[in-house]
């Protein structure tokens, strides 16, 4: 059942100095967490960031090295089995049987829960249909896009509804409309009362679900807070540039660099830049010394043919945190691998 009033005031996940090691290679690195009950928590970032490992030593598929970690004030070491009996775990690849129908499997793992199997039929009934699959049902999962796989990974996930479901990037390698219905999704689990932990490298997606974000680095938390205290962070606002001379391009980040005295993040499109604006912590004042930047950019000569002036992405509070962007390939470390292969 989901958390109830008892568990009002205890924590859903609370960590301290939390390591886990895989030889020379500190995968988990010191991390604290609070995760209130009943909230979307996300925790955001690259591949081998130690994302997958956090949330298995949580999960107590992994002992720790270091530190504490409790769930709902159970201690993952000395009472895995209660800390088990809360959580439910939907991880990067699905779980199912792909031979067995979407049927067959939602009821071979309600009755291994200990359902009856009336009530098993029932129950996966219901969430098939909830979920979307009904006309799939007695198709062989095999046979599912990738969207509809996730779909029943997270309804095989709560076939007995857990106080606190993690989701590890649930929707990495899914279209845009596959996307969006997994969030729906993560939305009504969350309103029957479930805790979500969720891991993810999209900065959309945290930006959507989360209530609160933990931004970690390899193995460490870097910041947390709400979406907005994080954009608020690191500037009163973002200023987005497209140039009419992509052989201007250079020149425009050197100017910006100077009139805002901040960084400027050169775009995929090659017209494209955007800067942080710090301004005076105001919006009024970002806005005025975005103004005067686009005006040295006019006065060198310097066409641009777009700007708009909106509040930081979490992909800039990213970059502005580490020095590399949120996508950056070159963080997909051994530890990566390690925890695909565990």
């Amino acid at each position: 059942m989901p958390t109830d009033t008892k568990d009002a005031d205890v924590p859903a996940v609370e960590t301290s100095g939390l390591v886990k090691v895989f030889g020379d290679n500190r995968a988990v690195d010191g991390i604290d967490l609070h995760v209130p009950a009943g909230s979307v928590y996300g925790v955001l970032g690259p591949n081998g960031a130690g994302k997958t490992t956090a949330v298995k030593v949580l999960a107590t598929l992994l002992r720790p090295d270091g530190g504490q970690a409790r769930v709902f004030g159970h201690d993952v070491v000395r009472e895995p089995a209660a800390v088990r009996a809360r959580v439910s775990l939907t991880g990067q690849y699905a779980s199912v049987d792909e031979d067995l129908t979407g049927t067959e499997n939602l009821v071979l793992l309600a009755r291994l829960l200990g359902h009856s199997k009336p009530a098993a039929r029932t129950r996966a009934a219901r969430l098939l249909d909830a979920f979307g699959l009904a006309d799939a049902a007695r198709r062989q999962v095999k046979q599912y896009s990738g969207g509809m796989r996730r779909r029943i990974d997270i309804a095989a996930s709560i076939l007995i509804t857990p106080d606190l479901l993690f989701l590890d990037e649930p929707t990495t390698g899914l279209d845009p409309r596959s996307r969006n219905q997994v969030w729906d999704i993560v939305r009504a689990v969350v309103a029957m009362g479930t805790t979500v932990l969720l891991t993810t490298q999209y900065l959309d997606e945290a930006d959507q679900l989360a209530d609160r974000i933990a931004v970690i680095d390899h193995g460490r938390v870097i910041a947390e807070g709400t979406p907005g205290q994080l954009k608020s962070s690191v500037g009163a606002g973002s200023v987005h540039l497209r140039l009419r001379d992509a052989g201007q391009r250079a020149e425009a980040h050197e100017l910006l660099s100077r009139a805002l005295v901040a960084q400027v993040q050169l775009e995929s499109d090659p017209v494209a830049l955007t800067a942080r604006v710090p301004g005076d912590g105001t919006e009024a004042g970002a806005a005025e010394q975005a103004a005067q930047a686009l005006a040295q950019l006019t006065r060198s000569g310097i066409t641009v043919d777009h700007f708009s002036l909106g509040q930081p992405s979490l992909d800039e509070v990213f970059l502005a945190l580490t020095d590399h962007p949120a996508h950056d390939a070159e963080h997909a470390t051994a530890a990566a691998a390690e925890e695909t292969r565990r």
